[in-house]
Formats: C-alpha cells, structure tokens, sequence
C-alpha cells in the first residue's frame, strides 16, 4: 500500500529536515523520545531528532469540553519540531482509551459528527503533518479490544465509524478519514503487545486493513514487551517476530513508544545494546521512539517508572552506550519512508522466472509469475511482481518463499485462495500483433472472475462458474494482444477460485463467423450455418409439442421446469448462467455454436435475460462468455 504514495512522500519530504539534532543527526532513520511531564525539555535536541507528545495531543486532552480546542500541548512538541529540524508525530487520531468524556452516550450519528469536527479541527490547526497515529490499540484479542471502543468504553466509536464485522470496518473508515484530510502524511497504524503475545493478531489486523483498502503507511509496533519480569527476552526471538511481522504485512515498520523498565543497569545496558542495534540495523524499520528519558518522569500502569536513562542528572550505562553506538553507526532505512537521511534503494526490475519470457503462442503455468525486483522507477512504478496477503495458504513446496498461496493437485501445481485484489505479473513475449483464442484453466465453487491486462489496459475479463475445487475446466476468450515483450498482468476481481494455466493460441481461420468466445462479440440468427429455432414452448408436468430445428434434422424436444432438453446421439447438455451464477436454462446439442444460437433464439422468443451470459459444457467443463442478440 505505501508504495503507492512514494511520489507523494518524496514531495513531502521537501517539507522536513533530514539532518536534524539530537545524536542520530544524519542516521538512516530518526532515534526520538516523548514531552517530560506535558513539557519539552530544553536539552530535548541534545539527544533526539524526532517528537511525540505523550497525551497531549489525544482527543481528551485538546478538546475535554465539546467544541473548545486547547492546542497548547500539542503546539509545543509540533513547534519544537519545525523550529528545530526534527519529525514530529501526531499521536493519535482515534485511541480508545483517550477520547472526551462527553462522548461517552452519544447516538452512532452524533459520535460520527463529534469524530469528523475533530478530525477537521486538527486538519484546520494541522494543514501539513508528516506522521500520525490515526488508529491506536483497536486489537481485537479474547473478545476484547485493546483499548476501550465501543461497549466496552460506554462509547458508539466502532458504529459511528461503519462498525466492525470481523475486518475492522471502523478502522479502515478512519483511515480513509484521515488520507482525505492528509494527503502528504505518513498514517500509521499502532499498538502494543505486537512483538509477542498478540504478534499474530496484529498482523491480522494490519493484513485485514490493507486487504479493505485502508491507506495504511506504517505499522506501529509499541515495543514494550520486549523483557521479561527482570531480563531481556532473547534477540533471536525478537528477530524471528519481526521478519515475520514484515514478511505477513510488507508494511514498515516504527518501533513507536520503546521502554525498558528496570532499575537494574546491566539489564537495561544489555537490553539496548541488542535491540536498539537490531532495530537501527533493520531495513524495514523506519524510526524508533523511545518512551521518556527523564528517570520517574513518564509512567507505566499509573506507577512512576524506571525506564528513565538520565536518573539524578547522570546518564544511565545504557545511555552512556546508546551516545557511543549512533556517533558510529547510521543505521539501515530501505522503506523510503521520509524519517531519516534517505537511500535510495537501486531499482532492479523483476524478472522472468524461467529465464526468458513466456513465449505467445504457448502456455503459462501461473505458478511461474516474475521474481520480484526491488526499489521504485523513476516513473513511480513499482518491481513487485505480485500482491498477495503474504501467508501461504497452499501445501505445495514450490516457491515457499513467496505469499503465493500454491496447491499440488491432480493435474499439477496450482494457484488457490484467489482474493479480490490479489494480482500476478508475467513477462511475455508476443510473437505477432493479432487475436488470439485464450483458455485458462480453473476450478471453483459458485462464481469467480479475473482480468488479464497489459500496460495497464485489459484485454480480457473472465468469469468462471463451477461446482468444485478439484474439478478444472476451460475458460475460454478471444482478444487482441500487442506485439513485443510486455509484462501480463493477471487480478482477482472476484474471490475464489484456483488456476492451473492460460494457454495462448493464435486464432485459426474458421469457416464460420459466430464469435462466441469474446465478451464483446456477438451470435446472429445470420452468424451461423447451424440453427435452432424453439416455435414453442411451455413448462409443465406434461410433453408439449415444441419442434426444433438443428443442422442435423428436426428432433423431438422437451421443457421441463424451464430446463430444455433434446434427444438425438452426439449431443452434450449446455448450462447457461447469468454473470451473477445464477442457472438461466439447460440445452443439450451439438455443439457450442448451436447452443450459442439456441439461447439466442429463447431468450429473445421469451424475453429473457439478454446481454453477457456464460455457457458451459456440462461434460468438459468448457464454457464460454457471449454477448446474446439484443
């Protein structure tokens, strides 16, 4: 999702310094801290380049009485920031456990009012922010939410938001709230207990949100479950969570409101040592915050803290190493997040995973989408070569380290648990500019539908309808592709179904001119040599009288409960369904051609459905898209 606003990141990071104070002054990504007690200290830029006020930017504490903002808090880490080079973070638009008593009560309509004058009022104080926390705590674990939203905090925060059915609804709204608002801006999403304990339902959340369309740029990981009771938890541990965080959610990553709580020196020291270096050295993780350096001046739980690391004026050991580490070392930053000096990751474009490019004419197996590539072009493009939730799902070995979701059935390895938005890049290499007839084989139950489009243009629209999973047919279309190398791109339009291949042929010169397999083509009475003409027609218990005429000879048919039937040998049963899956009416006869030509002829006799319709060979599984006769 954030790659899609690295153009507009990369204006935006015109607006802020890179260079800044404190001691990760020219480093890959900012080292921050939180206000002292609602105050920014005067030595605050000896140490830190980056700011967040610790609650004094929450909803409760600027607006306490409806409709009168006391921004002064607020103002005084934002100014901080711009007067002295350094990030400032807005934290947080929507937190369940900080929001203003009079909400509590309110109707989901007047809660939806009370939430968009807020986000106005920061927009109108804030025109140009560069980080925000939009959403804070809103994990759903246990039946509970992190933080106190909707019953639970006697508040219509999730239904005044579009509610919450599984997929944080109300989070994605906010989300999309605030990208309207901020364009420019960084939207993070933030919580805690995300590297251990509620590791997996984060990702969940952060997958879910992304999936829905939310514009998340960041995710929030709040790093306060990184001890023990009195030691540090094992770095591999830590390591093993985060490429995991990363590899399930391609979003990075913000080490947001870091603490390592002990009075112990030598804890804390080696705490610092081994996490705070993973974190610099860590490609995906864009800053790190740490939560209050002021010995007893933040809290945890409502207790006076240890976390400090000045304690009576004198720098704690950890501090002492924390100075030494960053005056050497600069860290890693390739998210191309703004929050640091940026380098730039050199672009390398994704490639053909055989080697060469899939020659048309001839087959793809799905499977074999490009290798990704890395880093952006100059034009805002994207390498990636494919988009998935990046869980495998599949119980194939092959390509185990992608997302893909790759399962090993009868006829081969397949691509399955196709979601709406997954998408799958091939390079390819079209022999000669022209039509092309385009069988891809699939499986699914009910209905499903996908595009394959070159240079951003489709130039082909498929929608399936089957009755299984493990039951593969052919899908048929016929469309016009350029000449040259290009790269194909295949997308999920409608979840679910599996694909096995597309194979790529060059249209043959046919001695009939009925196009059926084309979306956009149509079947005439005069298209055909083969017709079938219904003279009439009724559903009931009983035989009526209905003659039909084929190529072939007039043959006895029969209506029962608006499925037609023909007898005669060499005939197959045809099903015709609307775009919607639903089963209009059966034929049975000679070919596809013929039926073709009989649907047209009943649906225009009985004034049925017209328009696209799919016809499918109830015995091979072909079917075939076809505009009818209007």
């Amino acid at each position: 999702m954030y790659r899609s606003i690295l153009s507009i990141l990369a204006i935006a990071a015109v607006s802020f310094s890179f260079a800044g104070p404190g001691l990760a002054d020219g480093a890959a990504k900012f080292v921050g801290n939180i206000t002292t007690n609602g105050q920014v200290r005067s030595d605050f830029g000896t140490y830190w380049n980056q700011i967040t006020a610790e609650k004094e930017c929450t909803w409760a504490s600027i607006e306490s009485s409806r409709g009168r903002y006391n921004w002064s808090g607020c103002d005084a880490a934002f100014n901080w920031a711009k007067n002295n080079g350094g990030h400032f973070k807005f934290h947080a638009l929507v937190w369940g456990s900080q929001y203003p008593n009079w909400l509590n009560g309110l109707s989901a309509a007047e809660t939806k009012k009370a939430i968009t004058a807020w986000m106005d009022a920061v927009k109108q104080h804030y025109p140009e922010l560069e980080m925000i926390d939009v959403v804070n705590e809103a994990i759903k674990s246990g039946g509970k939410y992190h933080s106190n939203y909707g019953s639970q905090g006697n508040n219509n925060i999730i239904a005044a938001l579009g509610g919450d059915n599984g997929n944080y609804e109300f989070v994605v709204t906010a989300f999309n709230m605030a990208r309207e608002r901020w364009p420019k801006a960084i939207l993070i999403y933030n919580d805690y207990n995300t590297i251990q304990s509620h590791k997996n339902e984060g990702i969940d959340l952060i997958q879910k949100l992304k999936k829905n369309g939310a514009p998340v740029d960041a995710y929030g990981l709040q790093g306060r479950d990184l001890m023990t009771s009195d030691n540090c938890i094992s770095i591999n541990t830590i390591k093993l969570a985060i490429d995991e965080i990363w590899n399930k959610t391609q979003t990075p990553i913000f080490i947001s409101q870091y603490k390592i709580d002990t009075d112990n020196d030598n804890i804390q020291e080696q705490c610092y040592e081994e996490q705070i270096s993973y974190f610099m050295e860590n490609e995906h993780v864009a800053g790190i915050t740490i939560w209050g350096y002021i010995y007893g001046s933040t809290t945890t739980n409502g207790d006076s803290d240890n976390a400090g690391l000045i304690k009576d004026s004198k720098d704690r050991p950890a501090m002492t190493w924390l100075k030494r580490y960053l005056s050497e070392n600069k860290g890693v930053n390739t998210t191309e997040l703004p929050t640091g000096v940026v380098v730039p990751v050199e672009p390398e474009l994704q490639t053909p995973f055989k080697g060469e490019p899939f020659a048309i004419p001839g087959k793809i197996e799905v499977e074999d989408f490009d290798i990704p590539g890395k880093g952006v072009n100059e034009d805002g493009t994207s390498n990636a070569s494919y988009g998935d939730d990046s869980e495998n799902h599949g119980d194939s070995d092959y390509r185990v380290d992608t997302g893909a979701d790759l399962y090993q059935k009868a006829t081969g390895i397949v691509l399955g648990f196709n979601e709406t938005g997954d998408w799958y890049e091939y390079t390819v290499n079209v022999a000669n500019e022209g039509k092309y007839t385009v069988i891809a084989s699939v499986a699914t139950e009910g209905t499903a539908a996908f595009t394959l489009s070159i240079g951003g243009d489709v130039v082909g629209e498929f929608t399936v309808i089957g009755e299984s999973y493990d039951d593969f047919f052919d899908v048929k279309q016929e469309m016009i592709l350029p000449a040259g190398q290009h790269v194909l791109r295949l997308d999920v339009t409608q979840e679910y179904f599996e694909i096995d291949y597309i194979d790529f042929k060059a249209e043959e010169s046919s001695s009939s001119s009925a196009e059926v397999n084309s979306n956009t083509s149509s079947a005439s009475d005069e298209s055909s040599s083969s017709s079938a003409t219904i003279v009439s027609s009724s559903a009931s218990d009983k035989q009526p009288n209905v003659d039909v005429q084929s190529s072939s000879s007039a043959v006895p048919a029969v209506v029962w409960n608006n499925h037609l039937h023909i007898g005669g040998a060499d005939f197959a049963s045809y099903d015709v369904y609307d775009l919607k899956g639903q089963k209009l009416v059966r034929f049975v006869a000679h070919n596809m051609e013929e039926v073709t030509q009989m649907w047209n002829n009943w649906s225009a006799n009985a004034s049925k459905v017209q328009g696209i319709v799919l016809i499918r060979n109830r015995l091979s599984g072909e079917t075939v898209q076809i505009r009818s006769v209007r």
